[in-house]
Order: structure tokens, then C-alpha cells, then sequence
């Protein structure tokens, strides 16, 4: 459970026995005879349980790091939070809207890496004159020099997620959801990820960040590890990641904080 603090600061987000349920449809292409033999029944689905009565408080001002094994529900939690998946059951409550930065998530792949920025900016509240403001920035943060001119669907994935964490992270929001940006880009890179989050957890904004990185036990002011969409443990990042180690046999990926 979330440690007690003397000093409480007010709710950021709130779940509340928060569930999850994908339709997915069995891999078949239909044919009419297959559609007739069947009576002209619809296409069958299995359901699938991503997420499973997941209850949190997470309060303004923590770094919540979330773990577990690939298909544990990590990502589909963050997206809940997000608001871009409906829970089936349950609530999801947030002070502000949540920013949610997923290393997979594409921008506009024929457009140049300054019309994204432009565009990305946009999306999450800056205006024109904001943009213009922080572009330099941006791009020397993302470190891709002169290919900001570039078509996107030119950079390699490193590069493109490296222009999505500065942009989603220009803005400094209340509520910064991260999916395994701080595993992208070489050390250097992930040095300056995590201090970047540092400093949004310095001006108490709240961060979740997903990834497999033993960095956590330094960014993170509290850990979540999931299993088959369920909180297996929630509290001090040291006793949840070690847990999680001896748990799965296995050490966590390298530190992105680089001390």
C-alpha cells in the first residue's frame, strides 16, 4: 500500500477498482460458407481481462514507477489513465488531463520533424507563440540536428521517439504518463530523460512511467507491479523492484538515470 506521509499533498489520480476488457475477433477470414454454415452469426470474440479491479490514489508530486512482464497490463493501464480507454467497470479520476507519451505512438510519418513538433506542441496545449518560444529547445533536447527537416518517416525509431519525449515533455504538464521512453537512445540520451523528469517531479507535477529499468529504484518515489492485470505490490521502489527480481529470476534492465 501508498506509504503515510506527514505532509499530504491533494489526489492527482485516482483509480477505482478500475477494469479493462479488449474484444478481440478470432483471426479468420470470413466466407460465405463459413457465414451461411454459422447461420449468419456474427464473428465470435474471446474476451480478454487486461486490467482487473486495479485500485490506486496516487497524490501530486510522486513518480509512480509501474512494472511486471510483457502482457501484464502496464501500457493498457497507462491508457486508461490517459482517458483513451474507457474502463468496463470502475472510474478513473484526474485533477487535469493526463499527457500521455508512448514511444510507439506515431505522429505524421510524411510531415518533417518541425511540422510534428508544431503539430505535437499543438496538441498538447502550447500556442503558436509558445512553439516558436521552445523549438530550439526541443530539438537540441531530441538531439536530432539538422533532420528536424526531414521527413519523419525517415528517422530511425530511436530518433522518432527522442522528438516525442521532448515534445510531450515541453510542457511540463500536472500529469505526465510515460511508456518506456527512458529505455530509448543511448546513455547519454537517457541520462537527460530522467533528469528531465526529475525536474517535473521537483515542481510537483505527477509522473507514471512504465519500463523495465532498475533506474526506477532512483526516479521513482513509489513502485506498482502488475501481473495478469492485478497490483501485486504497491510501496518503496527498493522492496517492490526486489521483489520483482527474485519473483521473475531475473535482474532489471540498466539504469537510464546514470546515477
Amino acid at each position: 500500500m501508498p506509504r503515510e506521509s506527514e505532509t499530504r499533498q491533494p489526489p492527482s489520480v485516482v483509480l477505482d477498482d478500475v477494469y479493462v476488457t479488449y474484444k478481440v475477433f478470432e483471426d479468420v477470414r470470413p466466407t460465405m460458407r463459413r457465414f451461411v454454415a454459422n447461420r449468419f452469426k456474427p464473428r465470435e470474440y474471446a474476451p480478454v481481462h487486461a486490467i482487473k479491479g486495479v485500485s490506486l490514489t496516487v497524490e501530486r508530486g510522486e513518480t509512480v514507477g509501474i512494472i511486471g512482464r510483457n502482457g501484464s497490463g502496464k501500457s493498457t493501464l497507462l491508457r486508461a489513465i490517459a482517458g483513451l480507454l474507457p474502463p468496463t467497470a470502475g472510474a478513473v479520476l484526474a485533477s487535469s488531463q493526463p499527457v500521455l507519451l508512448a514511444v510507439g505512438a506515431a505522429l505524421r510519418p510524411d510531415l518533417s520533424g518541425r511540422r510534428n513538433v508544431y503539430l505535437g506542441s499543438s496538441a498538447i496545449g502550447l500556442s503558436h507563440d509558445d512553439i516558436d518560444r521552445r523549438f530550439d529547445e526541443i530539438v537540441e533536447f531530441a538531439g536530432v540536428g539538422h533532420a528536424i527537416d526531414r521527413p519523419l518517416k525517415t528517422y530511425s525509431s530511436g530518433m522518432n521517439a527522442r522528438l516525442q519525449f521532448a515534445v510531450a515533455s515541453a510542457i511540463e504538464p500536472e500529469i505526465l504518463l510515460i511508456d518506456e521512453a527512458l529505455a530509448v537512445g543511448d546513455a547519454e540520451f537517457r541520462r537527460k530523460s530522467a533528469a528531465r523528469v526529475r525536474e517535473m517531479h521537483a515542481a510537483a507535477g505527477t509522473v507514471f512511467i512504465v519500463s523495465h529499468g532498475a533506474g526506477l529504484r532512483d526516479l521513482c518515489t513509489r513502485v506498482v507491479w502488475l501481473d495478469d492485470g492485478v497490483v501485486v505490490a504497491d510501496g518503496v521502489p527498493e522492496d517492490v523492484l526486489s521483489a520483482y527480481e527474485e519473483a521473475t529470476g531475473g535482474a532489471l534492465e540498466g539504469d537510464p538515470g546514470g546515477g
